[in-house]
C-alpha cells in the first residue's frame, strides 16, 4: 500500500471513544493534545445516528485523524471524518457480522469508498459486549486465531487484523504469535490497557494498540499510554 494513501499504516495509538459515554470538551483537548495518533469513534450499546453525530461534531474543529467504526449501517456517517473502519467479525456465529450489515449498508447507503477501510475482528472476551452482541466464540486456541487472522490477510486481502479482547487485558504471547504470522497486514489490538506496562508490553508485538476504557476512569493512567 502506498503510504501516503495509508498514513495509518504508520500510527502506534489509537483512541477509542464511545459516543454512548460522556466526556467534557477539557478532557477531550487533552486526548486529542496527547499524542494519540487519532480519534476512533465507536460503541456497542446504545449506539445512535444522534449520539454518534455529537460526538463526531465535538471533535470537528480538530485536525486529529478521525475514524468512525460504525456498529450498523444506520450509524455510518461519512462527513467530517476521515476513515471508516468497518470490522468483519470473523468469528462471529451471527454471520450478520460478517456479511450481513455490510450488505444493507451498500445496499441503502451512497457510500464515500475512498474512505472505507475493511479490519477483520477476531473477538477474545466472551464477557464483552461486542462478543455477546455478535455471538462470537471466543474459547478459541492461539492456533484457531493465526488461522482467522491468516485467512483474512491471505484469503480475504483485508488491510488490518484487529484482536480484540474489550475490557480485559488479552494474552502477549496470543498478540506475539498472531503478528509473527502475518506479512502486510497491520495487527491492532485492544483491551484492558490501563498503563504504561500494558501499552509497552502490547506495542512489543501489535502494530497499533488501541486505548479506550481507561479515558473514561482516569486521565493520568491514559497519557502514560501514550508511547514515547
Amino acid at each position: 500500500m502506498n503510504a501516503e494513501k495509508t498514513p495509518w499504516k504508520n500510527w502506534k495509538h489509537i483512541t477509542k471513544l464511545d459516543p454512548d459515554k460522556y466526556i467534557s470538551p477539557d478532557v477531550l483537548e487533552i486526548i486529542v493534545e496527547s499524542g494519540t495518533d487519532a480519534i476512533m469513534i465507536s460503541g456497542t450499546q446504545n449506539i445512535t445516528t444522534k449520539n454518534t453525530y455529537q460526538l463526531i461534531s465535538l471533535l470537528k474543529s480538530y485536525k486529529i485523524p478521525k475514524i468512525l467504526e460504525p456498529v450498523t449501517p444506520e450509524v455510518v456517517l461519512s462527513e467530517d471524518v476521515d476513515y471508516i473502519f468497518v470490522p468483519l467479525v470473523l468469528n462471529a456465529s451471527d454471520v450478520d457480522w460478517i456479511i450481513g450489515k455490510h450488505k444493507d449498508w451498500i445496499m441503502k447507503q451512497s457510500i464515500t469508498w475512498e474512505k472505507v477501510i475493511p479490519e477483520a475482528y477476531i473477538v477474545m472476551n466472551p464477557e464483552s459486549a461486542v462478543a455477546q452482541v455478535t455471538k462470537s466464540k471466543t474459547d478459541l486456541a492461539t492456533d484457531e486465531v493465526i488461522a482467522y487472522a491468516q485467512y483474512a490477510e491471505r484469503y480475504l486481502g483485508l488491510p488490518i487484523i484487529y484482536i480484540e479482547y474489550s475490557g480485559a487485558y488479552g494474552d502477549p504471547n496470543v498478540v506475539k504469535r498472531v503478528t509473527e504470522s502475518l506479512n502486510k497486514a497491520s495487527l491492532f489490538y485492544g483491551g484492558g490497557i490501563e498503563s504504561q506496562q500494558d501499552a509497552v508490553e502490547m506495542k512489543r508485538y501489535a502494530d497499533v494498540i488501541v486505548v479506550g476504557n481507561v479515558v473514561y476512569t482516569s486521565i493520568d493512567k491514559f497519557i502514560a499510554t501514550i508511547p514515547r
